[in-house]
């Protein structure tokens, strides 16, 4: 099986960074937490995971609809001794813009996993249902969308996992053979709650509601990606995790397509924005005055400056073109953060009267 090489760096950044400190004992993990070298579940290899779907692909593919069935399939890859391990699953189409069929021709798959001896004994044991993020156009904008994950990965542990996946769609209707693409499945939120020793938070709030330095450190993510697709109020590409202490929530990101970093050739920023495009930065947290506040969050993003550039310069998966017009919307990140004129000036934008950033975006229903 290929190894894949943005991974592997992921690992010494998780396991050798001064910032996590983890032992030599969990260096096999990819999880931005320590955990039990032992387990073998999805998220704990720095390999691209191989698998096949196996079903009626056509069917699958092409029920678009309002609501779409689940469909039988058999999920199957290589275990550790090299057989084939099959797992059965029932999939259906999920998503808004990436199901229509003429925008994509791949549509994003939910996994469900029935219950049963050969799942328990399996790499998914731990998994309910899970995400399948499958390419639009292209392999190219689904690497870019995890390495997104990977970042936000670095900046906390209170984030989402995903993992690389090569995928072969195989109809059980002929025998044709298929060509391998890339995809990626993501982190079940239960499951993202409970390594963090939270639980997921349903409640409806406001982005002052939030735990203040977990905000700002998001906000200032979503800045650094050039994403505005996103909003605490209406849980619009956003969790919300809980403890029993009665703490403010954290809030946790997801679905990065439409971000400047990724630059799908459909993301666009919401009218009311009035933006020129998705490579144009708008920050979009809530009005703070007090500068300092920012303080520790643009302490951390300096200090994971490195790695963060590395992801990118030292992923073998990713073109030259790609990797130098991503270093230049890095430079222009780090350049502002780094100028208290700019700073204030990006960052007080929610506080413009006549500027849009108290807009609220409520998104698209999931």
């Amino acid at each position: 099986m290929k190894i894949n090489y943005c991974l592997r760096l992921m690992l010494g950044l998780f396991f050798f960074s001064p910032l996590h400190g983890y032992n030599q004992e969990i260096r096999d993990s990819v999880s931005a937490v320590p955990q039990n070298p032992r387990e073998k579940g999805l998220f704990y290899s720095d390999n691209i995971l191989e698998i096949s779907l196996k079903g009626n692909v056509r069917e699958l593919l092409n029920d678009r609809s309002d609501n779409p069935r689940n469909h039988p399939f058999h999920l199957i890859y290589k275990g550790e001794d090299s057989s084939l391990i099959s797992v059965p699953v029932e999939a259906k189409t999920r998503g808004n813009f990436r199901k229509q069929k003429g925008n994509c021709s791949h549509p994003p798959v939910l996994l469900q996993f029935p219950q049963g001896d050969i799942k328990k004994s399996s790499i998914f044991k731990e998994n309910k249902k899970l995400k399948l993020v499958m390419p639009c156009r292209g392999d190219q904008s689904v690497i870019h969308e995890w390495l997104v994950y990977r970042l936000y990965n670095l900046i906390t542990p209170k984030s989402f996992r995903a993992r690389l996946v090569k995928v072969k769609l195989e109809d059980s209707k002929n025998n044709k053979e298929v060509k391998p693409i890339y995809g990626m499945l993501l982190e079940e939120e239960k499951q993202m709650a409970k390594r963090n020793g939270d639980i997921p938070d349903k409640r409806k709030l406001r982005p002052e509601e939030i735990e203040t330095n977990s905000f700002i450190t998001l906000a200032v993510f979503e800045y650094l990606i050039g994403n505005t697709d996103w909003s605490i109020q209406f849980l619009h590409n956003i969790k919300l995790i809980s403890n029993s202490s009665g703490s403010a929530p954290i809030a946790v990101p997801y679905d990065f397509d439409m971000s400047g970093i990724v630059n799908t050739f459909y993301a666009k920023p919401a009218e009311e924005l009035n933006m020129r495009s998705v490579r144009h930065r708008r920050y979009r947290g809530y009005c703070i005055l007090d500068m300092k506040k920012y303080d520790e969050s643009i302490a951390l993003y300096n200090k994971l400056k490195e790695d963060i550039y590395s992801l990118y310069t030292k992923c073998s998966l990713l073109d030259a073109k790609y990797i130098k017009s991503t270093v230049n919307f890095l430079n222009d990140f780090y350049t502002t953060i780094n100028d208290a004129k700019e700073v204030k000036n990006e960052f007080e934008y929610p506080c413009y009267k006549h500027g849009t950033g108290h807009i609220v975006i409520k998104g698209l229903s999931k």
